[in-house]
C-alpha cells in the first residue's frame, strides 16, 4: 500500500483536490469515518494539545448516532465535511443513489452547523459520472494516506511511512475509527510532534 499518492492520479483527475499547492509550511490533517466515541475524542484532545486544526470527513449515520461528539468537533473549531451517509463505495453504487446518499449526509450535518460543500469519496472510489453530478462540491482526495486501518501494519511502520511521505501542502488521511485506533493513537501525536518542531502549522481545508 502506497502512502504517497502516485502523481498519475492527480494528472487523470485534475478537478479533484489532492494537495494544497504553495502551502510552504502548512499541512492538512483529515480524519475519515467518524464521529465515533473514543477515537474521535482522542483526536480532539491530541489536536488541542498541539494547537492544531483538522478537517473531519464524517459519515452521516455516525453524526446521527453521536451528535454530541459531532458538536465537540464543531465547538473546537475544526472543519466538518461530507463522507456519505453510509460509507458508500462509488464504484458499486449507481449515480442517483450515490448523490442522494451524499445529500442525506449533508442534511444530517446541517441540523447542527453550517456545512461547507467539501466531499471525500469513501475508499477514494468515485466515477467520472458521479464527479459530474456533484458540481457544487469540492472533492477532496489526499496526498498522504497513513494506512492506519491496516491491522497487519505495525504502529511504528505506520508512523515512519507517514512521516516519510509528508511534504509541504500535504493533505493527510487518518481515521477516527475503532479499526484504525491502535495505529492512529500511536502515529498521530508523533506526527504532530515531528512537524510542529519543524515549524509547520496544521490547518483546516475550506
Amino acid at each position: 500500500m502506497l502512502h504517497r499518492t502516485p502523481s498519475l492520479f492527480p494528472f487523470l483527475y485534475p478537478s479533484l483536490t489532492w494537495r494544497i499547492e504553495n502551502a510552504s509550511r502548512e499541512l492538512y490533517l483529515t480524519f475519515d469515518d467518524g464521529p465515533v466515541p473514543g477515537p474521535t475524542e482522542f483526536v480532539l484532545d491530541t489536536l488541542a494539545a498541539h494547537n492544531a486544526k483538522a478537517t473531519f470527513f464524517c459519515i452521516g449515520d455516525n453524526v446521527r448516532k453521536h451528535p454530541d461528539i459531532f458538536k465537540q468537533v464543531i465547538a473546537k473549531e475544526h472543519a466538518v465535511a461530507n463522507h456519505t451517509f453510509n460509507h458508500m463505495n462509488g464504484w458499486k453504487t449507481n449515480r442517483s443513489d450515490y448523490v442522494q446518499n451524499i445529500k442525506q449526509c449533508q442534511e444530517e450535518m446541517a441540523r447542527h452547523t453550517q456545512v461547507p460543500a467539501l466531499f471525500r469519496p469513501p475508499y477514494g472510489r468515485i466515477t467520472r459520472s458521479q464527479i459530474k453530478a456533484l458540481p457544487d462540491f469540492q472533492i477532496i482526495m489526499w496526498d498522504v494516506l497513513s494506512v492506519d486501518y491496516d491491522r497487519h501494519l505495525s504502529a511504528e511502520r505506520c508512523l515512519k511511512n507517514t512521516i516519510n511521505a509528508i511534504r509541504p501542502g500535504s493533505i493527510i488521511v487518518f481515521h477516527d475509527s475503532l479499526k484504525a485506533e491502535r495505529n492512529m493513537t500511536y502515529a498521530l501525536p508523533r506526527v504532530l510532534d515531528h512537524f510542529t518542531q519543524q515549524g509547520f502549522q496544521f490547518k483546516t481545508l475550506s
